[in-house]
């Protein structure tokens, strides 16, 4: 194998396992230790891979209940957007200028 190929399996092994030890429901939060705002943005980043972590390992949830109510609301929600098209106002500025330039 070559030296590349090692360091790009071992950087792909640590990032699954950074991604995987801090996920929802993994049993770090609980009613004396609510997760909060910072937790709920790495819980919203993480949600596509804690969905399929938990298909199987039912004790994984995506959302993590023991919350400190609306500051982890907002975090999660806003990791989520940002993630999955909050930047298309940008795309679609970039895309139209784009257009413009050829025509």
């Amino acid at each position: 194998m070559k030296i590349g190929t090692i360091v790009f399996i071992l950087l792909i092994g640590l990032i699954a396992v950074t991604l995987t030890s801090c996920v929802p429901g993994g049993g770090e939060f609980h009613r004396e230790n609510p997760a909060g705002i910072f937790f709920g943005i790495w819980h919203g980043w993480i949600a596509p891979v804690s969905l399929i972590i938990s298909f199987f390992n039912p004790s994984i949830r995506i959302y993590e209940m023991n919350n400190t109510g609306f500051w982890y609301d907002f975090g999660f929600y806003m990791a989520v957007i940002s993630g999955f098209g909050g930047l298309s106002l940008t795309r679609k500025k970039w895309k139209s200028d784009r257009e413009n330039h050829r025509h």
